[in-house]
């Protein structure tokens, strides 16, 4: 289990990709901010780009970008902890060393105040979308990623632009209930992990809710995704207490 030794911020779902250079400069900001502030440790909860296609494409300009900010945040004294989401699970060691991120597992519990706090991306919690489920468990096959990484990189560029045109469509036509945090599913990982508080992204549904679970009273944070008008992160303090800022622009 990590421990913070002092504060620590949190943020998912930024999407970062070339066609959104203001999402980009705002993260800039972010970071800024974030080391100015002595954060001891920022905790990247996954989708942080908008597709990742492997780390033997860290030499596209936009990538190397990004990287730069995050190594430029880490050599000033904030370390940073990077959870896969369901866009960006193909980052890898290569992608760690060059932005001097840590890799976290995709379920991570972390030390602050008195009790643990349970970190997901969130995606595995929508139990209910059983063909994102099985869509899941095919591209985090070791098999699967295997062969993708096999591929050119334009090829595989092309993959995913076309993954990404079936997944808003699919999208579309889901009942949003659907593509959320299933509650047996939410009560369930913190039984399991014996955690009282979750924080988690992926949704798109920012929020803060209070749960009963069989032995104790449980909470559950979730971030925004960052788009126009919208976007947070939320702030542990070294006592444990969360509270969320608004990044919204």
């Amino acid at each position: 289990m990590l421990t913070i030794a002092g504060a620590a911020r949190l943020v998912s779902d930024l999407h970062l990709r070339r066609e959104r250079p203001d999402l980009t400069r705002r993260f800039a900001t972010f970071l800024a901010d974030t080391a100015a502030s002595n954060v001891d440790t920022l905790f990247i909860l996954g989708d942080l780009f908008e597709y990742w296609i492997g780390d033997d494409d860290l030499t596209d300009s936009f990538n190397a970008e990004v990287c730069a900010l995050l190594r430029g945040t880490v050599d000033r004294g904030t370390r940073i902890c990077f959870m896969a989401g369901n866009r960006d699970f193909l980052i890898g060691e290569r992608f760690a060393t060059v932005a001097g991120v840590r890799l976290l597992p995709e379920t991570a519990k972390v030390g602050a105040g008195e009790t643990a706090i349970l970190l997901l991306h969130g995606d595995t919690l929508c139990t209910d979308d059983l063909p994102y489920q099985e869509f899941r468990r095919m591209v985090r096959s070791a098999q699967w990623q295997r062969d993708f990484l096999a591929r050119p990189l334009a090829e595989r560029r092309i993959e995913v632009e076309s993954l990404r045109r079936r997944s808003t469509q699919a999208k579309q036509e889901k009942p949003p209930a659907l593509m959320d945090a299933n509650p047996g599913a939410i009560r369930a990982a913190l039984a399991d992990h014996d955690c009282t508080r979750l924080i988690h992204g992926h949704t798109h549904r920012p929020g803060h809710e209070r749960i009963q679970l069989a032995t104790a009273s449980a909470q559950r944070w979730v971030l925004s995704d960052w788009d126009i008008g919208r976007g947070d992160a939320l702030e542990i303090s070294p006592a444990g207490d969360i509270r969320r800022i608004d990044l919204s622009a």
